[in-house]
């Protein structure tokens, strides 16, 4: 009964070099898909909490008006008594910010900035002594200072700043229209930049203190949106559900950080589709290198075969032969490509990937500006161990059974 396995072992110790290099291809391959697999989840994680972290908070009450025309930041469609709702929510024990969202002309002018020049910026009041309650630019201010309530300053991106040639204490005029549509001048001073995890920050953020802003725009305690921040999972689920009647009552839509940052939900889908396809073709590209070692060890082992089927042995066995070494091998490749897998995993998981410089220079959708981390997810650690195994005995059956309908003279006398 133990016959089988017992000449199986010996098989592969007799063609130790073979068997090595079958599971290391084995190895290789579950190792690049744990990889790859780590990287592109991890991107995810990341992206979404630095939307949250730096863009939408966990969710906002809106105008219904003023969210059909986003895009163009109307400021004639506001949360009206804002600071009321926002009182209202804290005495809920919940975290929540006024913000207000405006466009305007920036100008600029040679001395001390490299040129003169003009820009189409977004600039957003933020409320200088609860913000951070809800966002993280208070963490991520590189050089300068934060804002203080009521002066005429303003936090840029680092980008920006790199761009236009900015540096703390310089001025730059933002030609804007107040809430009724009169245009109005704010000049300001750069106080501090900011260097955040988020791109669409260093990129495009200007910020500017909440009561300045109001006072500019004739606002007085009006907002373009109160944010909140909540705990994440099923426990935000439940609070945005007991938060909805209260909406309703000020005639205000809430809207959770997957409409407001929808854009990059979308195209999260679309990269995960595609990365799907990517994972697709790692194990594809591993899967035929397995394949091609295995149909190579059997085809070289046909004479074998013949000599076997010759002595009386049964189809049956020589199959079972064959799946037994086949199963052994990817056993012993797929732990070693897990193993890999983990090890290299460990470093991506805590050191990363530098991709800072392609993230300045272009736009790739992720929420990340420098660092890409990878994650942990057993799930894909076992499905990996348990497909290479498999996979191995499934690639090593066709030739197998291919080379048993030869004739026995054929297979004694293949080369």
């Amino acid at each position: 009964m133990n016959f089988l396995p017992k000449m199986a072992v010996k098989n592969l110790f007799r063609y130790g070099r073979r068997t090595i290099i079958t599971a290391s291809a084995i190895a290789f391959g579950i190792m690049c898909f744990i990889l790859m697999d780590s990287l592109l989840k991890g991107l995810d994680e990341d992206s979404q909490r630095n939307l949250i972290w730096y863009e939408t908070g966990s969710a906002g009450f809106f105008n219904p008006e003023y969210w059909e025309d986003k895009e163009m930041l109307p400021l004639d469609r506001p949360v009206e008594n804002s600071e009321a709702l926002v009182s209202e929510l804290r005495s809920r024990n919940i975290d929540a910010v006024s913000r207000i969202d405006f466009s305007g002309d920036m100008i600029i002018y040679k001395d001390p900035y490299p040129e003169d020049g003009n820009l189409q910026v977004k600039l957003t009041g933020i409320d200088v002594d609860h913000d951070s309650d809800v966002f993280k630019l208070k963490d991520n201010v590189a050089r300068g200072r934060y804002l203080e309530a009521g002066e005429d300053g303003v936090l840029m991106g680092q980008w920006l700043a790199k761009d236009l040639g900015a540096e703390v204490g310089y001025p730059l005029t933002i030609v804007t229209r107040t809430m009724d549509g009169y245009f109005q001048t704010l000049d300001l001073e750069i106080v501090g930049i900011l260097e955040s995890d988020n791109p669409i920050v260093n990129r495009y953020g200007m910020y500017v203190p909440l009561d300045t802003v109001r006072y500019a725009l004739d606002m007085d305690e009006y907002a373009t949106a109160v944010y909140i921040s909540l705990p994440r999972g099923e426990r935000e689920t439940e609070m945005l559900a007991d938060l909805a009647p209260l909406a309703e009552e000020n005639g205000l839509d809430l809207l959770d950080w997957r409409i407001l940052g929808a854009d990059y939900v979308e195209l999260a889908e679309a990269k995960r589709s595609g990365s799907s396809s990517i994972l697709f073709l790692v194990f594809l590209i591993a899967a035929v290198g397995i394949s091609n070692t295995i149909l190579m060890s059997v085809f070289e082992r046909i004479r074998e075969l013949g000599m076997m089927r010759a002595m009386g042995m049964k189809n049956k066995s020589i199959r079972s032969l064959f799946m037994m070494e086949a199963a052994v091998i990817g056993f012993f490749g797929s732990l070693g490509g897990v193993i890999l897998g983990a090890l290299v995993n460990l470093y991506l998981v805590t050191k990363g990937i530098d991709y800072s410089e392609m993230m300045e220079s272009g736009d790739m959708g992720y929420r990340i500006s420098a660092i890409a981390y990878g994650t942990w997810d057993p799930a894909t650690f076992i499905t990996a161990f348990f497909i290479g195994t498999v996979m191995a005995v499934v690639v090593a059956w066709v030739p197998t059974r291919r080379a048993l309908k030869l004739d026995i003279p054929v297979c004694l006398r293949y080369n």
